[in-house]
């Protein structure tokens, strides 16, 4: 007699990833390192603290929440702040200073830092508290850079990349409108 499985009907079919990353098992600090078991990558942290980058990482992610993604992809695009903050105090000290002040804001309303909370749309209203200080700013705005520039991604969206050396958009697909 085979065993049958039920699920709670209350309980989505498939958590999916926001889910999982909800559940704080993503990022550990683990001394000048971040690991990430669940997809088997870390990263060597020189100049700011690794939970530092850790919360950069989590906040690059709800800045520009994509599931399909996955933390490393986050992880290269704030890397640069690390390398930056070793040779430019200032920077460092923006960095350090604005993951503190938002540790402080989530830890005052949800006790504890911003990295450890559950919901996204919490983390999310911290970042619109956020939204018009310097740090903020440069964060986001460098992100699109760091986050859209990476090769590795663009398959992930469906862009193929420069066209020019390919023959134009125009010979390649432009066109192809079967539905009108």
């Amino acid at each position: 007699m085979q065993e049958q499985h039920t699920r709670d009907p209350g309980a989505p079919a498939d958590p999916g990833r926001r889910a999982f990353l909800a559940s704080g098992a993503a990022i550990a600090v683990t001394g000048s390192a971040l690991i990430h078991a669940g997809e088997a990558w870390g990263m060597e942290v020189k100049n700011l603290k690794p939970e530092t980058m850790q919360t950069l990482i989590r906040m690059a992610r709800d800045i520009y929440p994509h599931d399909r993604l996955s933390d490393r992809y986050y992880a290269v695009a704030v890397k640069g702040y690390d390398e930056k903050a070793g040779s430019d105090p200032a920077t460092k000290k923006m960095i350090e200073d604005g993951v503190a002040a938002l540790n402080a804001a989530a830890k005052k309303k949800y006790g504890v830092p911003y990295a450890q909370v559950g919901w996204e749309a919490q983390r999310v209203a911290l970042l619109k508290e956020q939204q018009k200080t310097k740090f903020f700013q440069t964060v986001r705005s460098n992100l699109v850079v760091g986050l859209y520039n990476q090769k590795e991604v663009w398959p992930l969206f469906g862009y193929e990349g420069e066209s020019a050396s390919k023959g134009c958009y125009i010979n390649r697909g432009f066109n192809d409108i079967a539905w009108l």
